[in-house]
């Protein structure tokens, strides 16, 4: 088995437990802001926002555009109205929940255990994410792993996305001494992770832990299950 000495990971789904999070923002930033919250809300919600972030990661929307679309359609399927919720539109509504997102570090069972043993033997982690730069910055610095991260980079700073090949020759350029033939990417979605790295020249690994079935003709060069599977890439077993 090929080992690597620089690991890319994902951030949401991979080492951090977003549908945690998720809930814990949507519920508390509706209700703050006067607005129902119910499974069947939450459901509706997590439907429309990963439409809308596809239409992102495909270049017709911007990260502007995107943020308060989702919670104004969102509004419009359930038609959601009542207390103060009058006085909060789409973009209200996403301030609070980006701010409750923030507080929000759950970590994936395995993550901080793998990022300990990586960092352990002296190979470097960072995070590349296409998330909202202030939330990640947030959710990273206060997570237990963030003493075994040498650097994160985040879509909205650098001005392009994964899987766009111009984030990864960012990220690429600002690793010390990066060698393709030594990274790794690790990632749940096929169409951000996979595909970028891919585009880049980077051997990728997919962290399918839902079993779900790939039919989108993107192709990892690795699938795991677990974070707990990726011992195989670092250490001699």
């Amino acid at each position: 088995m090929k080992k690597y000495d620089i690991f890319l990971f994902d951030a949401d789904g991979t080492l951090f437990d977003f549908d945690r999070a998720e809930k814990n923002a949507l519920e508390a930033a509706l209700k703050k802001c006067g607005f129902s919250y119910s499974p069947q809300v939450l459901a509706q919600y997590r439907e429309i926002n990963t439409d809308v972030w596809k239409r992102y990661e495909r270049g017709e929307i911007t990260k502007e555009e995107l943020q308060p679309l989702r919670f104004n359609r969102l509004f419009s399927a359930t038609g959601a109205s009542g207390g103060s919720g009058a006085d909060y539109d789409g973009t209200g509504v996403n301030a609070e929940y980006l701010y409750e997102l923030g507080k929000s570090p759950f970590l994936i069972d395995g993550a901080l255990k793998i990022c300990e043993e990586i960092h352990s033997l002296n190979k470097k982690i960072y995070i590349v994410t296409n998330g909202i730069l202030a939330v990640q910055k947030a959710r990273i610095e206060h997570s237990a792993i963030s003493k075994y991260i040498e650097d994160f980079f985040v879509s909205e700073f650098i001005g392009f996305q994964k899987p766009q090949k111009e984030y990864f020759d960012y990220v690429l350029s600002h690793i010390e001494a990066a060698q393709k033939e030594k990274i790794l990417i690790i990632g749940d979605s096929l169409s951000a992770d996979i595909a970028g790295g891919n585009t880049a020249g980077i051997d990728s690994c997919w962290l399918n832990s839902g079993g779900a079935v790939n039919d989108t003709g993107i192709k990892p060069l690795y699938i795991v299950e677990s974070l707990y599977e990726l011992r195989k890439f670092f250490i001699n077993e």
